[in-house]
């Protein structure tokens, strides 16, 4: 039975935004909370929950003091009210849809977390990411061990954003003082599916679970308009892992919304690890009865299931049955007109579960070196028209939402950089300006190898959970350096990059 391993690469293709930032320790876990009332705003002052674990977890509520003395203790206690106080003042609130037959997959309603910033005009929407469930089967065990993203009924009243999300001017210069709109995943399409057909084709029903993800998008917008979307100057849409997916297969779907309701915001794309190839590995031909289907085969099974939807003009170029194909960047990017920047590590972990290649696992064998060097190729290569990028060369996984994500760089330049650099060639162009020179945005690696850029994550051993170079790492995984014509005595300019641990 290979439903255990099928758990385990849902939970490792999430790129969720929780996802810990592995430079930092983990110092506490966060405390669960049930979703309190459904339909409305959630309750006052709940607890502080962070997107990022490894950050701080769960603060609990500020008490009175209960006197009236002005001693030390009690001064204390007020400062640290007070830091709490404005703690909460950066922590986004959660709010149910008001459409309550939009949800979950569980029926439960689905919702957002915002944080204003009165009298911003720029809007920040942010999908988070979890892979996806595509049969009876896969769904079941998805619910059973990753409720969460499946049901809101465990979800916190608060969240604390980091990285883009951040609304501290320190971790997140150029996007704090924007309304912040973190919405969580709980669909399981891919951020494609609009509930049952009006009239659905004459078919068992799989399942009792709804995938409403781009109805989830649009109730969000219609629940933002009396927040002030309309007046926005420019909203950007943004998503990590299958989130950053959904960003593509609804970035046109929410211009053509806020057009409609008489917006002039320019909206925008960011996409963060979303970019993925497809599977390199022979699959069984029982997909999915072996649970061992490849993204394309889950895509293509899950469609059906979710009534899942893809941008108009990507769905012309393919026939009937082959709409699965806009769930890869690289076919979907040209018929795209809304403005996209793509965020991707040339060696993305995820990629490589993808093909069975645990980066810090037990072993790895020569043909999946082999594989690893030419994804950093293939995936170069699959960007080369997008004008808006910032690729290292590393094995990572997300980006912007990590709280070290301004330490990254790419040819001496960091991402938060990257991105003022094209809000500022976009704003030039929308008012025919010449654009600024020397502010470069369309960032790739050039160097070949896994982590040869020298502010790359670290990598770490799963075992042993110490920080390893990459010649450490493969020879701890059972390879020959020198029947890969990687003898450390050999030459050393060519090993150069890969003994160092990335910082």
């Amino acid at each position: 039975m290979k439903i255990l391993g099928q758990v385990a690469f849902i939970l490792l293709l999430g790129g969720l935004c929780c996802q810990n930032n592995r430079n930092a320790k983990a110092s506490g876990k966060s405390t669960k909370k049930s979703g309190g009332n459904q339909g409305g705003d959630a309750g006052q002052s709940p607890p502080v929950v962070n997107l990022t674990p490894g950050n701080t977890g769960a603060t609990g509520n500020t008490r009175g003091t209960g006197g009236t003395g002005g001693t030390v203790e009690a001064g204390r206690e007020g400062s640290a009210g007070a830091r709490a106080a404005g703690q909460q003042a950066d922590d986004m609130r959660l709010h149910f849809l008001k459409n309550t037959q939009v949800t979950c997959n569980d029926g439960t309603a689905a919702g957002f977390y915002l944080k204003e910033f009165r009298g911003s005009r720029r809007w920040l929407l942010f999908l988070e990411g979890g892979w996806c469930c595509y049969s009876k089967e896969t769904c079941d065990s998805r619910y059973q061990n990753i409720p969460r993203l499946m049901s809101s009924s465990g979800w916190p009243q608060t969240k604390r954003g980091t990285g883009i999300l951040s609304s501290q001017v320190e971790e997140n210069p150029h996007w704090y003082n924007a309304n912040i709109v973190f919405i969580p995943y709980c669909s399981s399409d891919v951020w494609s599916g609009t509930g049952l057909a009006p009239t659905p084709p004459p078919r068992p029903r799989q399942t009792e679970y709804t995938f409403m993800g781009s109805l989830i998008i649009r109730e969000v917008i219609k629940d933002l308009i009396p927040k002030g979307i309309k007046q926005a100057k420019v909203v950007m849409l943004s998503g990590t892992s299958a989130g950053g997916t959904g960003v593509l297969l609804n970035i046109e779907r929410v211009a053509s919304q806020l057009e409609q309701l008489g917006a002039e915001a320019q909206v925008r794309g960011l996409v963060d690890s979303g970019w993925f190839l497809e599977s390199k590995q022979q699959r069984s031909p029982n997909c999915p009865e072996t649970v061992s289907c490849s993204p394309e085969d889950a895509i293509k099974i899950g469609l059906k299931l979710w009534n899942g939807v893809v941008p108009d003009r990507c769905r012309q170029l393919y026939k009937k049955g082959e709409e699965w194909q806009c769930f890869f960047g690289h076919k979907l990017y040209s018929t795209l007109s809304s403005p996209l920047f793509v965020v991707q590590w040339l060696f993305d972990e995820e990629q490589l579960r993808v093909e069975n290649i645990y980066m810090g696992g037990q072993s790895m064998s020569e043909e999946q070196w082999q594989y690893i060097q030419n994804l950093g190729r293939e995936l170069k290569n699959s960007l080369r028209d997008v004008t808006a990028v910032f690729a290292p060369s590393c094995l990572s996984h997300t980006m912007i939402t990590k709280s070290n994500w301004m330490s990254f760089q790419v040819k001496g330049t960091s991402l938060p950089r990257a991105l003022q650099c094209w809000d500022r060639n976009l704003e030039a162009t929308r008012n025919n300006r010449t654009p600024a020179k020397g502010c470069p945005f369309q960032l790739v690696d050039t160097c070949q190898w896994p982590q040869c850029n020298p502010t790359c994550p670290a990598l770490v051993d799963q075992a042993t959970q110490q920080e390893l170079t990459l010649l450490q790492m493969l020879v701890a995984m059972g390879l020959d350096l020198q029947k890969l014509g990687l003898d450390p005595q050999g030459d050393t300019d060519a090993l150069a990059s890969m003994v160092s641990n990335g910082g």
